[in-house]
């Protein structure tokens, strides 16, 4: 076990071996706290899997296995990825515990905010995902061609699919903090932005093609939400921008 997992201030001097000491310490912070996660979302399989099952159309929520440890396998997977969830804050306290000492303190409190924008932002895409995107995609793709085919879902297939889409769409929605951190280090602007929009929404649509999701349905859904996130990132720049001028500008009066 490592000596001490404590918070590091600016002004400690650490040795090479006392950052890898500290760095192990948190490492098993955060694993540990999945494992409880992990162990908690576990005992709540059944309600999570019916959770995960109940935007498939009646008649296709019971899922199809095919191996004896099919049933197994695909619980414990939904009980990491709810625990790896449910962990993720401590998970993202841990690296920020171990980072924050390497910035200075006007960018900590930046980046602080940020972290705190992407997790609503992380929260809400997940949501949408649930609710609208993860629906109409199923909706679609169930009932594609099944004049023809005798449609059945396996469980593994239908857990990842579903576990992917929800993923993305949280990701999808973190596109304004990476708009606003390549701002925030020079490498955008808001001018840039708004002469260049013809080109971010082309690297838009190719974000969205490039997501899970390969019907039309999904790719769709998945698009417009980073669409109008990369309009909004535009005027969240713009606002930015001007706040951290004025802030420069009070810094050196």
């Amino acid at each position: 076990m490592p000596r001490r997992v404590r918070a590091v201030s600016h002004e400690d001097q650490l040795s090479l071996v006392d950052h890898l000491d500290e760095l192990r310490g948190r490492l098993i912070v955060a694993g540990s706290a999945v494992l409880a996660g992990s162990t908690v979302a576990y005992a709540f399989h059944h309600r999570l899997i019916r959770l995960l099952t109940s935007p498939l159309p009646q008649g296709h929520r019971r899922l199809l296995t095919l191996t004896v440890t099919e049933p197994f396998t695909t619980s414990i997977k939904v009980s990491v990825a709810a625990g790896f969830a449910l962990a993720l804050p401590i998970v993202l306290w841990q690296l920020w515990g171990f980072l924050a000492p390497a910035l200075d303190r006007s960018t900590e409190r930046a980046i602080r905010s940020l972290t705190l924008f992407a997790s609503a932002l992380l929260t809400v895409g997940m949501a949408f995902g649930y609710r609208i995107g993860l629906p109409a995609a199923l909706r679609f793709l169930v009932h594609y061609d099944h004049g023809i085919y005798n449609i059945q879902i396996r469980a593994t297939d239908y857990i990842s699919f579903a576990i992917l889409v929800l993923a993305a769409c949280g990701a999808a929605f973190e596109l304004p903090i990476v708009v606003l951190g390549l701002v925030r280090i020079g490498a955008l602007s808001s001018r840039k932005l708004r002469r260049n929009r013809k080109i971010g929404y082309m690297i838009v649509a190719i974000i969205g093609v490039a997501l899970p999701g390969v019907d039309p349905v999904t790719t769709t859904i998945e698009t417009i939400p980073l669409a109008v996130l990369f309009e909004a990132s535009i005027w969240l720049a713009v606002f930015f921008e001007r706040r951290w001028a004025a802030a420069r500008i009070a810094a050196a009066a």
